[in-house]
């Protein structure tokens, strides 16, 4: 099997922060390997918060590059030619950055260059997947970009899943991570997190919560979930201070807190790409706010979802309710029922390889396909 060495992963911001998020994590799951990264990215500031260090240079194997730069001939000049390409959820890469590299050498033949598409359970994905797109204009017209789609299935890309992963929720402390954050439970309450956008249930949700009898802790996510609570205008006596419902605002999260906030609660409320996959992983009921499309696209996102996984009933009828789906009502969450569902499903996905791997191994064949090139550097 051939070996990629270096890798450029090529990322732009637009779905509030879940890009980034997704590119980082995989960034740092192939230098964990011995892969050197380089990540150009159009606004790295999340990663000053989601991994501290990263801006700095600090994190071994990984360089994080402003997108502006891969125009940079000073810059392009000073760089290693990459082994493998990987162009993040079909952002197209700078025509400088091809033709720098035409320059230096035919592209065809010397690299492999992927487009790592968004994550879905829907067939088609697996139909599309490693499949070649030739590529008819621009400046790297001859050459053949390949698709790469996540998914929950052995035909597809599979999870993002690092390896040290189970030994790190093997030892993980509940207790100390609440207390690191200043949050002091006396056990009986509720745990749940909430990472969304601006469901419109969320006052409804409240509502229940204020009116059980057993004690909600909610933990909410910096950001837009923060705001959405706090556009509730609740009273003072329904805040921090409330019997049933107690609220705290967490600051910005690294990744890896966010996975501990995750493995911490009873019911994780959860959006987007990346932390629905670390919602599986963390073996919790979780409800999945699917990012909202403007034709409505998510709704069949979401059903596939749900129905590859085998989610029961009530779940599915809660997330027809969080993510505005027709006419449901949200019935008072209940997330006890769930409990044997996420566990099974974790250790359903688990067993799959995951995606590191089975890009790594893509990748290789992809290169023993087309030259050896990119095993001598």
């Amino acid at each position: 099997m051939l070996t990629a060495n270096r890798w450029d992963i090529f990322c732009r911001v637009i779905d509030n922060h879940g890009d980034i998020g997704v590119c980082w994590r995989l960034a740092a799951d192939l230098a964990s390997r011995g892969r050197k990264v380089r990540l150009w990215v159009d606004d790295p500031s999340a990663l000053a918060w989601m991994a501290p260090g990263a801006l700095q240079g600090e994190r071994n194997g990984i360089q994080v590059l402003g997108w502006n730069q891969a125009s940079d001939p000073a810059t392009l000049a000073t760089l290693t030619p990459a082994d493998v390409w990987i162009e993040a959820f079909g952002c197209d890469l700078p025509d400088a950055f091809l033709a720098h590299h035409l320059r230096a050498a035919p592209l065809s033949g010397v690299l492999a260059w992927v487009n790592l598409e968004y994550l879905t359970a829907q067939s088609y994905a697996v139909r599309a997947h490693r499949l070649p797109s030739p590529v008819l204009h621009g400046a790297a017209r001859g050459s053949t970009k390949h698709f790469f789609y996540p998914g929950f299935t052995p035909g597809s890309g599979g999870l993002l899943r690092e390896q040290d992963l189970d030994a790190r929720q093997a030892g993980f402390a509940r207790a100390r991570w609440l207390t690191a954050q200043g949050i002091h439970c006396s056990g009986e309450e509720q745990l749940v997190s909430l990472f969304c956008y601006e469901p419109a249930a969320l006052a409804d949700l409240v509502a229940q919560w204020q009116a059980q009898a057993r004690p909600t802790r909610l933990l909410v996510t910096s950001g837009r979930a923060a705001a959405a609570v706090r556009a509730l205008n609740l009273p003072p006596g329904h805040g921090a201070g409330a019997q049933t419902l107690r609220i705290d605002f967490l600051p910005a999260l690294t990744q890896q807190d966010f996975d501990h906030m995750l493995w911490t609660c009873d019911l994780n409320l959860v959006r987007g790409e990346d932390s629905v996959v670390r919602a599986l992983w963390a073996g919790k009921p979780f409800i999945w706010q699917i990012y909202p499309q403007h034709d409505d696209a998510h709704h069949a996102k979401l059903r596939a979802f749900l129905d590859l996984l085998d989610a029961p009933a009530s779940l599915r009828s809660a997330h027809a309710a969080w993510n505005s789906t027709g006419s449901a009502v949200l019935a008072p969450l209940e997330p006890a029922p769930w409990a044997r569902w996420a566990v099974e499903t974790r250790a359903r996905l688990w067993e799959q390889s995951d995606l590191t791997t089975r890009l790594m191994e893509f990748v290789a064949s992809i290169l023993g396909r087309v030259s050896p090139a990119a095993e001598s550097r």
